[in-house]
């Protein structure tokens, strides 16, 4: 009894309680496949493997927190990232929260369903559950520069959407068919995981592409509340609450563009195509 009352008036017992610790996972930038430290890292499985399992490896865990600020990118991606954090918080029964930042639109809402709740910022924009291709077409410039296009190919259906060559009416609605199956896929993954929160709102305006803002996004069910990490960890987990950041934060703008460190050559090429890629996405939100 006097060593209980001891520990109660002494700083012993403060060192043996444990704080609760949530673990905040950074998602910011456009998933795609590849990426380096030279190109960008673009979010995927491959770049975010260590960082998830990190998260889900810290000491006295009582939640992971989604730092999300993503206008999307692959869907393939998106799911892969989805289901690796799915997997091991059920595994270790460990409640996940996402926070929304600037954007948390098409693969970047996709990554948001990993969270058992979603809250945004009142200007956040939300939503964008379609699936978009976009690309280049320049038949024209080569006959205008006098070059002559040679494909040759085994299987009739091996080369379709050929940039260089002019569209064909099969190749556009080939696909349109693959959207169409992926965008399926994404509609009944919003249905799972939102379940009756969607509030019965009709599937033509949620899965129209459309975006939304802070309070209409909570009013659809896309989204949960309107709070920031820190005080929404602060109110559920109380004040002594600490936070394990999983990775240094790149700068908002240099993560947005893609940008890296100096570089020439062949390499510069293709971290200028990779930075007007990424700005073309983050474009179709104002950003």
């Amino acid at each position: 009894m006097k060593i209980v009352n001891l520990l109660k008036k002494t700083p012993l017992k403060r060192f043996l309680e444990k704080s609760p610790q949530v673990a905040v996972l950074p998602l910011y930038g456009v998933i795609a496949p590849g990426g380096n430290k030279l190109r960008g890292e673009h979010l995927n499985l491959a770049n975010l493997a260590s960082q998830i399992e990190s998260a889900f490896e810290t000491k006295n865990l009582s939640a992971v927190a989604l730092a999300i600020n993503s206008p999307g990118g692959s869907p393939v991606q998106s799911s892969l990232i989805f289901d690796r954090i799915r997997q091991l918080a059920d595994e270790k029964e460990i409640p996940v929260y996402a926070f929304a930042e600037d954007v948390m639109a098409s693969g970047g809402y996709w990554l948001g369903l990993c969270a058992d709740e979603i809250y945004i910022n009142k200007n956040t924009v939300v939503g964008s559950i379609g699936v978009v291709s976009a690309g280049f077409g320049f038949p024209g410039l080569l006959e205008k520069l006098g070059v002559d296009r040679r494909l040759y190919s085994a299987g009739e259906n091996k080369v379709k959407l050929d940039p260089f060559s002019a569209e064909k009416e099969d190749d556009i609605l080939w696909l349109k068919k693959i959207q169409g199956d992926i965008h399926d896929n994404f509609k009944e993954l919003v249905k799972t995981r939102r379940g009756e929160r969607l509030k019965k709102r009709k599937d033509k305006e949620l899965f129209s592409g459309d975006v939304w803002i802070g309070e209409k996004a909570v009013d659809l069910g896309l989204v949960d509340g309107i709070a920031d990490l820190r005080s929404f960890c602060r109110e559920k987990y109380g004040d002594k609450v600490k936070f394990k950041q999983i990775e240094g934060r790149q700068g908002f703008l240099a993560k947005k563009l893609g940008l890296g460190q100096q570089i020439i050559g062949a390499d510069a090429v293709e971290a200028l195509i990779t930075t007007i890629r990424n700005r073309s996405v983050w474009g179709r939100f104002g950003l």
